[in-house]
């Protein structure tokens, strides 16, 4: 059965009111009201999360939100922090874990994402596992992936893998316009090459059931190309996920492949 597609928005630290978050979520509900084969995500900062994750009608499967990111503990003395299980009385379903930003700013190691990943896959959510490397130094990069995706995925059972979705982001081309940003040929060896790395980790049957997905620079303009011919199952994507009608664009054409 072909997987439908998965469409991600991470709004990252933006926008800067509720009323803007509101009318950007409205925006993207109503570009993807009629979809039936395209799943799309909105994942927006913690403090709007409640009140937009309430306003999608229960039962509704094919746009949900999502979290940019949790701690690994349940509750306790963690000034700050954002546990899974509170993410989910919000209405959250999906989590991103690991995102370059994340793992820049904030130190966060491979370890540190594994206790994330196992947090939010032990409370029944959807995790959004961002790996990508910082350059293509020959002989370095495939390495990089491979820790990110081994380290993170380290001691997690098989039956919890059904919940995982890989999201490659190569981070040298995050903001890069045109040649400079990465082609749908090159994704689609590094998707392979994710797929290979999964096989002996969650199995051949459960495997090819882990969507792959492509962040970097995506647009209007070049989501096709990377939705038909790179070998991953959607897109996760920041700054045009804040423009409803650039973001409506990209949902028409993951519908239409």
């Amino acid at each position: 059965m072909k997987m439908r597609k998965i469409i991600i928005a991470n709004w990252k630290m933006n926008p800067q009111s509720l009323e803007e978050a509101k009318s950007i979520f409205n925006g993207t509900k109503r570009a993807a009201a009629k979809l039936k084969k395209t799943l799309t995500v909105v994942c927006p900062p913690f403090v709007y999360l409640s009140t937009l994750g309430s306003s999608i009608s229960k039962g509704k499967l094919s746009f949900q939100a999502g979290a940019q990111d949790l701690f690994w503990k349940e509750k306790g003395s963690y000034t700050g922090e954002i546990s899974a299980e509170m993410l989910k009385s919000v209405g959250a379903k999906y989590v991103i874990v690991g995102h370059s930003e994340r793992r820049e700013y904030f130190g966060e190691s491979n370890d540190i994402v594994n206790k994330k990943i196992k947090a939010g896959l032990k409370a029944g959510l959807n995790v959004v596992l961002c790996v990508g490397e910082k350059d293509r130094e020959p002989g370095v990069f495939l390495r990089y992936i491979k820790d990110e995706i081994e380290e993170g995925l380290k001691g997690i059972q098989r039956v919890f893998l059904k919940k995982l979705i890989i999201a490659y982001e190569p981070i040298w081309a995050i903001g890069k316009k045109g040649p400079a940003a990465d082609s749908p040929e090159d994704v689609l060896q590094m998707s392979i090459y994710i797929k290979k790395i999964l096989l002996p980790i969650a199995g051949k049957e459960l495997m090819p059931k882990i969507p792959i997905l492509y962040g970097g620079s995506v647009n209007p303009k070049n989501a096709e190309g990377f939705l038909r011919d790179a070998g991953v199952q959607g897109l996760l994507i920041g700054h045009e996920s804040l423009v409803p009608e650039h973001f409506g664009e990209i949902l028409k054409i993951a519908e239409k492949i």
